[in-house]
């Protein structure tokens, strides 16, 4: 068995195209603000994707740049200035901050109907309680890639390995309004293969590269590997061992080109979402 490979651009492609529709029939173009602060080179790739994506489904693209040396009062200024803005519908600040400034505040001070990360408190309590919120965008585009080969997911063992934040509690709980049975695992997990190997869906969230052996993985399972670690020959890997998984699971997503081009997707579709539309 060689597993089929979920392609995320062309997943991607689709719904973007789907919200370039909605968005071309709407009377206002939804406004979509990112700030980024400091010199990161990834972040930079990152912003710029966002801002060509946000142009070609013809939505507005604010940015605001801030230097490396920016005090959190300054980003927060910018903040209160753009939750202020009614033409700004959604608002994003670029992760990771420089070192001297915690994140955790600034992304709260983002106004929730706003927050299109999914990261401020309300929204992420509103997915708990399975409210209608703003969804943090790669675990809501990883959704997207697992529905893409079942729509039906009721009943299904899965196991999300990471707990962060940012992804795995979400998935998990994205996972759980699936009516899936799911596990979270994490560094601290035993037996980790032997949970592994009971999963119907498996999404990987660890940063580290091949962790994941094909071993691992029950045959004919979806696999949804979040993993994007650059080696030292440049290549990227996933948390995945892609060669060996792909003979044993029944769906894969190749890194890259698996959920990277779903998470500026969900992001303008927060954004569509945000706005009212």
């Amino acid at each position: 068995m060689v597993a089929s490979i979920i392609d995320g651009k062309a997943v991607a492609s689709t719904l973007r195209k789907s919200i370039a529709e909605k968005v071309a029939g709407l009377g206002t173009k939804p406004g979509l603000a990112v700030i980024l602060v400091g010199d990161d080179p990834a972040s930079h790739v990152y912003v710029n994707n966002k801002v060509k994506a946000t142009l070609e489904v013809g939505m507005r693209s604010i940015e605001r740049r801030l230097p490396e040396t920016a005090s959190t009062e300054e980003i927060a200024k910018v903040i209160d200035e753009l939750n202020a803005d009614k033409s700004i519908h959604g608002i994003l600040l670029q992760l990771p901050l420089p070192k001297h400034i915690d994140s955790d505040p600034l992304i709260q001070r983002i106004a929730p109907n706003k927050d299109v990360d999914g990261l401020t408190i309300p929204n992420i309590g509103k997915l708990v309680a399975g409210l209608d919120g703003l969804v943090p965008c790669t675990p809501q585009g990883s959704l997207l890639l697992i529905k893409s080969v079942k729509q039906d997911l009721t009943g299904l063992n899965a196991v999300v390995i990471g707990r962060s934040l940012l992804f795995g509690k979400p998935m998990a709980q994205l996972l759980l309004a699936e009516n899936c049975t799911v596990t979270t695992a994490h560094s601290k997990t035993k037996n980790l293969a032997d949970i592994c190997k009971e999963a119907d869906i498996l999404v990987a969230a660890v940063g580290r590269a091949e962790m994941v052996k094909g071993e691992w993985i029950k045959p004919g399972a979806i696999v949804i590997d979040v993993g994007i670690n650059r080696m030292e020959n440049g290549k990227l890997k996933g948390d995945v061992d892609y060669a060996g998984a792909s003979q044993v699971a029944g769906a894969i997503t190749p890194v890259p080109g698996g959920v990277g081009p779903m998470t500026i997707a969900c992001l303008l579709a927060n954004t569509l979402k945000a706005s009212g539309a």
